[in-house]
């Protein structure tokens, strides 16, 4: 067999080379896209994204604390509060991912993989913005009481990339959802809401500790949540004294993003072949 002539391969290398470039170049644009679409005829822009998360906290503090006579430190609320949001947005911009990039679909051959990820990346350079904010504020909230930020703070970024894969199966599993199934954003608001009472944001595993005193299985349960243990492991990183609970459950619930995202991209290769027929 005959090696082909190196023009041919030099060309070949050219061509992949360009449409590597030009795919890069989509996805950076629909980045940027996203981020400008958010925040288009708002006064305020993206301090929203910093505002919205600072009044949940405010809110559920005054609830828990002079309502419920619930003791949850403002730094744990905030820290929450800001994981949180980053899923809601991921989730909400997910569904749409394909849906609301209909005429591109259906006009334009290019990866359509490229749709989730955008959105997931919009997302977490919006979450990395606030979350200087909030470590700042979490630092302050600490100082006053004579303590200080945590040094493993400096291994927040594998949780962020943990957090980052699974936020991107969520969009990988609802756009696709939502593209044969347009019931799939009226149940995504619903479930959502139950996810988040369910997921420790305004309070810590101490106080579903004490509830499950005499029902451990309840724990090992609640420690698959995923949120559970991500929104935990932020906290375990940034205060000191908070310890992350390390059981086979709890490995189990860090392990399992990773599994779903897995599975989320296979769902999406294979749901995508029929985008441009059913949008």
């Amino acid at each position: 067999m005959t090696n082909p002539p190196a023009n041919v391969s030099a060309a070949a290398s050219a061509d992949a080379g360009r449409l590597s470039r030009a795919r890069r170049e989509l996805l950076v644009n629909l980045v940027v896209r996203e981020m400008k679409a958010r925040y288009r005829g708002s006064v305020l822009g993206f301090l929203w994204t910093l505002l919205t998360p600072l009044f949940m906290a405010v809110i559920y503090v005054f609830f828990l604390r002079v309502l419920a006579g619930r003791g949850v430190p403002m730094e744990e609320i905030l820290i929450g509060v800001f994981a949180w949001q980053f899923t809601v947005q991921s989730i909400h911009s997910g569904v749409n991912c394909v849906t609301g990039n209909a005429n591109l679909v259906k006009k334009i051959f290019f990866p359509r993989s490229i749709l989730p990820v955008s959105a997931t990346l919009a997302n977490l350079v919006g979450y990395a913005l606030t979350l200087v904010v909030q470590l700042v504020l979490v630092a302050v909230l600490l100082h006053v009481h004579g303590r200080a930020l945590s040094p493993w703070a400096v291994a927040l970024p594998a949780v962020i990339a943990l957090h980052t894969v699974f936020n991107l199966g969520l969009a990988m599993t609802l756009g696709a959802a939502n593209a044969y199934f347009r019931d799939t954003q009226h149940i995504v608001n619903v479930a959502t809401s139950a996810w988040f009472f369910v997921s420790p944001v305004m309070y810590n595993l101490d106080l579903l500790a004490s509830f499950a005193a005499g029902r451990p299985w309840v724990m090992d349960l609640y420690l698959l949540n995923p949120l559970a243990v991500i929104i935990t492991a932020y906290r375990a990183l940034q205060l000191p004294g908070a310890a992350f609970p390390w059981t086979a459950w709890s490995a189990a619930g860090l392990a399992w993003p990773l599994a779903f995202a897995g599975l989320a991209a296979w769902f999406y290769r294979r749901a995508q072949r029929n985008f441009a027929d059913v949008l």
